[in-house]
């Protein structure tokens, strides 16, 4: 992974960019840590060699886990990092092609960048954090 600070005004604008191999919650969460982000959006486009996205039931109040062994290009990503409990948490939803057109979706719970994915993520100058929500059973952004 490299990255480049584009803007340092108000609001830093970040170009991450993920090597071959790169696993991308994982490095997101390491340049998150390291930059002692805030509040901060993200988008991205590229393409994965294998990820796992979710779809969260509400019924069993956790995530159904779609794995996917296979080349995908990455048509949109798109998320957040956010504090819950004094820790970062990445929530980010994907939406992956695949070689005969067509798509898949969820939230991304992990992935590999092959041969790249592409981020721009801008931080802002107030924290999201994020409360248990009891009727979801999933951590939510309190403004």
């Amino acid at each position: 992974m490299n990255f480049k600070l584009l803007n340092d005004e108000e609001q830093k604008t970040y170009a991450i960019i993920m090597d071959s191999g790169d696993e991308v919650t994982e490095q997101l969460m390491t340049f998150a840590k390291k930059e002692k982000l805030s509040a901060s959006q993200f988008t991205a486009i590229g393409a994965f060699s294998e990820s796992v996205v979710g779809f969260f039931d509400f019924s069993i109040k956790d995530y159904k886990k779609i794995p996917f062994k296979e080349q995908m290009e990455v048509l949109a990503l798109t998320g957040d990092i956010s504090i819950y409990k004094d820790e970062y948490k990445i929530h980010a939803h994907v939406v992956l092609g695949r070689s005969d057109g067509s798509a898949h979706g969820g939230h991304l719970m992990k992935a590999i960048a092959h041969p790249t994915l592409e981020i721009i993520l801008n931080e802002s100058p107030e924290y999201l954090k994020r409360e248990m929500d009891k009727d979801s059973g999933i951590p939510l952004i309190k403004i």
